[in-house]
This record gives C-alpha cells, structure tokens and sequence, in this order.
C-alpha cells in the first residue's frame, strides 16, 4: 500500500509543480472582453480582470519583463482586449479560474507576447 501511496504522491506533485507551456499561437485559447482592472498579484504578476468572466488571466512576472502597471491601466481599463492562453489544467485551480496570457493584444497592438514563432 505505501509504494502505490507514494507513486501517486509523486504522479500528484508532478501535476501540480509542471510548468505552463509556451505554446504556438495557432495552439491558444482565445477571449475577448472589456477590461475591469489590472492589478498586481503574487511575485510581479499583472492579473487582468475583464467585464462579465468570472475568469481571471495574468501575466507570470510582468512587472520584471518590463510592463508597467500604471501605463497598462491608462491604456487598456474600459477598452476592449483580446487575451490568448494555452490550455493547462493543475489541480491547484481545478475550475480554471485563474489563466495564464501568453498574448494580449489591444486595437491590433500587441501589448504582450510570449508565444513561440510557428
């Protein structure tokens, strides 16, 4: 019984502890919506909240790749964004509340990108 214990502890913590992948664009999921707020969360993470989506998207550490919170709010709170996003489950957010932006683009503007090139 331990050993079969222990493999699924390691099976779980290898789930949880996966990174997101970089995905190609052709790859992502894609949302549109009106942007609500931009925030800091965690470790120089911006989080975006659009109108109407219980969802929740943010950039890993973009703070420390050069983005600027002020600048993001003035550009983008009530305009309209287009967020692309791979698809990831981890069990530490079940329903997918919480989804990583590999792209953000504003107008044809592409505010944000971390994708792979095709």
């Amino acid at each position: 019984m331990i050993p079969g214990l222990a493999i699924a502890f390691i099976g779980l913590l290898l789930l949880v502890l996966r990174p997101v992948p970089i995905p190609l664009e052709k790859d992502c999921l894609t949302t549109r919506g009106i942007v609500s707020e931009v925030y800091e969360a965690g470790t120089n993470d911006i989080v975006f909240k659009l109108q109407d989506q219980y969802k929740q998207f943010y950039i890993n550490r973009g703070l420390e790749r050069g983005l600027e919170l002020n600048k993001l709010r003035s550009e983008l709170i009530s305009k309209e964004i287009t967020i692309k996003y791979p698809k990831h489950w981890t069990p530490l957010d079940p329903v997918n509340s919480i989804r990583h932006i590999s792209k953000v683009e504003h107008e044809g503007r592409i505010v944000f990108s971390e994708l792979k090139a095709d």
